[in-house]
């Protein structure tokens, strides 16, 4: 394909246009049309307005400011509008390109390298909330097109188990904040569940339950197993994390395998900023707590109040696990809890094979999961 070419643009006419109707900003000659992207800007249309008209790729290398990832780039590359300068800089531009190319080039940093971890394509977490474009994702990846219901493309899509596990886990994010389509349906409400769902639910069995406890247990004993709860829950949500969750590689290479795996844990690597497919639907969490009602009376038979109380316990740990789901993905946490928050992030962005603890990562140190931030892959600018 010939090579396009692309206006020169006066540097008067650039320095021009710097507010909210038309704003542009320059990296050495390339000239770019941000107007579209100020509402999208996850620190906000007011930080690119104060560079309106100016160079920005000091600013966009500047660690104290923010390290601006590939993703950044990319969006850049695709609001290319022109060039600074004469016809003699449009030339030698153009004279750079390959045959086969088009004008620009793939946009890097100066010359820099730029780090991206090989599994998920991204470089750092705030990548996790750059909108997606679905054309563009679709017509480049052929996997699932986020403007349409998800759930039939899985089904029909005939996808190789390799294929499917590379990129459901390459995430992805819906852009303006909303839940992209899962059925398109009258099931499509079922499918989303805000977080205070969880607390309203479950909050009053297990307290009613607690209360049968210590009636017949006493304070002390019913507290005691109430905690030994707690603590096996925090087991379990490893387990389920680990075998179930990220069956992964175990799947079976089917469609059935494959979209059960995308309902059940799949979406949320797929889309991870999906507020309302973050925690448990109370339908899949009644499935999936049945068994262990009835193991915690297998292992508990010699009492029944017992049994419930150690359930109890258990299911509260559950409600602690989806909220602080929840609350590292979409909320400002103290600085005690930022660290976590880091740390399950990265279990997105980084490495979704280890990272399985969720509200601590003592299982993960115990079983040698524990996700440690080797350097990333780094992947050296055209």
């Amino acid at each position: 394909m010939p090579a396009r070419t692309l206006p020169t643009i006066s540097i008067a006419d650039v320095k021009a246009r710097n507010t909210v109707q038309s704003c542009y900003v320059t990296i050495g000659t390339k000239v770019y049309d941000v107007t579209s992207f100020l509402s999208d800007h996850p620190g906000g249309g007011d930080l690119i307005l104060e560079h309106g008209g100016q160079d920005v790729g000091d600013m966009m290398k500047d660690e104290a400011s923010h390290f601006h990832s590939e993703a950044a780039y990319e969006i850049l590359d695709e609001c290319l509008v022109g060039f600074v300068g004469n016809e003699q800089v449009l030339n030698g531009a153009v004279q750079s390109i390959k045959p086969a190319e088009t004008v620009p080039l793939p946009l890097s940093r100066a010359g820099q390298a730029e780090p991206i971890y090989a599994a998920t394509g991204m470089s750092t977490e705030e990548d996790l909330s750059r909108p997606t474009d679905p054309n563009t994702d679709y017509q480049t990846h052929k996997f699932l097109d986020l403007s349409k219901p998800l759930f039939l493309q899985v089904w029909n899509g005939g996808f190789q188990k390799d294929f499917y596990l590379e990129q459901v886990h390459r995430p992805r994010h819906y852009k303006g904040g909303d839940s992209a389509p899962l059925f398109g349906n009258v099931l499509e409400p079922l499918s989303k569940t805000p977080w205070w769902v969880v607390p309203t639910l479950w909050l009053p069995p297990v307290a009613y339950g607690t209360a049968l406890g210590v009636g017949s247990l006493g304070v002390p004993v019913a507290t005691a197993y109430w905690c030994t709860g707690v603590f096996i829950w925090t087991l379990v949500e490893y387990i389920l994390h680990r075998f179930l969750f990220h069956l992964d590689y175990y799947l079976p290479d089917n469609r059935v395998g494959i979209t059960l795996h995308f309902l059940l844990h799949g979406i949320h690597h797929y889309l991870p900023m999906d507020k309302y497919r973050l925690v448990m639907p109370p339908t899949l969490f009644l499935v999936l707590a049945t068994p262990f009602w009835k193991l915690a009376h297998t292992i508990f038979f010699y009492n029944w109040y017992v049994a419930v109380t150690v359930y109890c316990g258990g299911i509260f740990g559950y409600v602690c696990y989806d909220l602080t789901h929840y609350f590292l993905h979409h909320r400002n946490l103290p600085a005690w809890y930022r660290e976590l928050k880091k740390y399950h992030l990265r279990h997105h962005f980084a490495d979704y094979q280890k990272g399985f603890g969720v509200t601590s990562r003592f299982w993960d140190w115990v079983f040698n999961t524990e996700l440690e931030m080797p350097q990333p892959k780094v992947i050296k600018a055209s």
